[in-house]
């Protein structure tokens, strides 16, 4: 008996070392300044990695017990640690074709715009269409590009060249031929074709639904054209320290980024939004194949209710100050929309809506409350994607309704430039409003809207905390009472956005049992010149306890 009790002591202790040994990391990154993002603020220094989870994180001496024969160490020089930025609104493979195509960004003049688009047509065989191209009109004063301006140096090849916002677009002369435009075209319900007053013909800009014309007679991409651009995307924002992206777009981004995921080459993680208008469909996929897993996520749907400021298609109760004839436009039939909206709300999926002017807020408001109450309670998460200018008494409802403000702070500094111009000194006062949506415990997220503003978080913080336009007309900033800090910026671009996505329990703070995302930075930017900010470079992008990106 009593050798029995020995050997079950024995065996309990045993039992017992098993347990608190500690398994050994993959690897462990030490000597650095760590900004969990957790909720207490805690500040660490080391962290330890092992497959795609983070093991452990605190002191050095803490995380050092992690370390086995064949951990690897890495000294990272006392830099500050982030989870990884996740940008809750992209066009990502868009985007991603954009980067192979004419960048008229920058172009000052019309002279610089058709200059660089009559070079880039010179480096394509007949035929092939020049698209994207990202031009901003008030760069050069206001006045509308006109076919007039590349018909002579792009004779060969269709253009259709669409503005930053991706609401209206110029096109030459033949690809409005290819499209059947002419000045007996009607316009398409919410859409406008811009007719030059003296010829009476078209000018070649066309606004929002509009755009559809030429768009049906571009080439759908292949599935190899998919695959390089999204390559390109990955690439590009690994480097900004992207490690999640949420993609607004089409079921063909869908199923490259499944290609991707299956082919074990999706080095950052997608959240795949598709059309509203298919949520029937959306609903029997995820009721076939779940939501995803950690890398590739669905069940989310994005839909219209307007257009945009720069295009003068935002939905506003009162006309544009540089534009009284309109007051914008509504892109979708609204009835349709609201039901849409109920239907894929019953079928338990995320609804995720643009809305730019006050009163299109106001009615997807209005639409949100009328589906929470027809379907009842649960977690729902709805978003309204932009948000950008609302009305006083719109700013409360997105917290009592529990409704994402997923916007975007890069636009401020952007459109800050001659928003005022568009809407008046009056409106622009809740015109992007940070601070008030934040001070109203609203979930803020942020993302770039990539391609229409660049996929760099570090510039998202740097606009959201300095509101120094892009101009530098407004030093100390624009709308100056609606900046935000560093920290509540960095959790737009962290944890606020895994909520917005239903990740938060994976992804969003640097914590033990968490996915290992995170990234390495040069300076720390709760300590810097937030003027400086827009100048910080990533030094590492860790995805999955894999090093993605290291800066050479």
């Amino acid at each position: 008996m009593k050798h029995s009790i020995t050997g079950l002591i024995i065996i309990l202790m045993l039992q017992h070392l098993s347990c608190t040994v500690t398994p050994p990391a993959d690897i462990i990154y030490t000597n650095a300044s760590i900004w969990t993002g957790t909720s207490d603020g805690t500040q660490s220094e080391a962290i330890a990695v092992s497959n795609e989870e983070i093991v452990g994180v605190g002191s050095s001496k803490e995380v050092m017990k992690y370390k086995g024969s064949d951990t690897r160490v890495v000294d990272l020089a006392g830099k500050l640690v982030l989870p990884g930025f996740i940008d809750a609104h992209t066009h990502f493979i868009d985007a991603g074709i954009a980067l192979n195509y004419v960048d008229l960004r920058g172009s000052e003049s019309p002279v610089e715009f058709a200059q660089r688009i009559g070079d880039f047509a010179k480096t394509l065989t007949p035929g092939r269409w020049i698209i994207e191209g990202g031009w901003d009109h008030e760069r050069w004063g206001g006045e509308l590009p006109h076919k007039a301006w590349i018909d002579s140096l792009t004779p060969d090849n269709p253009v259709f060249v669409s503005r930053t916002d991706g609401h209206m677009g110029l096109a030459n002369s033949l690809a409005l031929e290819l499209a059947k435009i002419t000045s007996e075209t009607p316009n398409p319900g919410d859409g406008v074709i811009v007719i030059d007053p003296e010829s009476g013909q078209p000018t070649g800009i066309l606004k929002d639904n509009a755009m559809g014309l030429i768009w049906s007679v571009v080439p759908e991409w292949t599935e190899a054209e998919l695959d390089e651009a999204n390559q390109r995307a990955i690439e590009h924002s690994l480097k900004r320290g992207v490690t999640q992206i949420h993609n607004m777009g089409t079921w063909s981004h869908l199923e490259t980024f499944k290609r991707f995921h299956d082919q074990g080459q999706l080095k950052l993680r997608v959240h795949s939004y598709v059309p509203l208008y298919s949520w029937s469909r959306l609903a029997e996929y995820v009721d076939k194949n779940g939501r995803g897993d950690d890398w590739l996520r669905w069940g989310g749907l994005k839909g219209f209710v307007d257009g945009s400021l720069g295009s003068t298609t935002a939905w506003f109760y009162e006309p544009y100050s540089d534009e009284p004839a309109t007051s914008g436009l509504v892109v979708n039939d609204l009835d349709k929309l609201n039901q849409q909206i109920i239907s894929a709300d019953a079928a338990g999926l995320q609804v995720a809506i643009h809305a730019i002017g006050d009163q299109a807020n106001d009615w997807l408001l209005n639409s949100y409350e009328q589906a929470a109450q027809t379907n009842g309670k649960r977690d729902r998460r709805f978003r309204i994607e932009h948000a950008q200018h609302l009305t006083p008494e719109a700013i409360p409802r997105f917290a009592s309704q529990g409704v994402i403000p997923s916007m975007q702070a890069y636009h401020a500094i952007d459109d800050g430039r001659w928003a005022e111009k568009r809407i008046g000194p009056e409106r622009i006062k809740t015109t992007y409003p940070f601070r008030s949506l934040l001070d109203k415990k609203s979930p803020l997220a942020f993302g770039s809207d990539w391609s229409v503003a660049p996929i760099d978080p570090l510039l998202g913080i740097y606009a959201a905390v300095t509101r120094r336009t892009l101009d530098d007309a407004n030093p100390q900033g624009w709308v100056p009472e609606e900046k935000i800090t560093v920290e509540e910026a960095v959790r737009a671009y962290t944890s606020a956005n895994a909520y917005a996505g239903f990740q938060e329990d994976r992804i969003g703070t640097l914590e033990a049992g968490k996915l290992a995302d995170f990234i390495v930075l040069s300076e720390d930017i709760f300590s810097i010149d937030p003027n400086t900010i827009d100048q910080v470079k990533v030094l590492r992008t860790v995805v999955g306890g894999v090093e993605q990106y290291v800066l050479e």
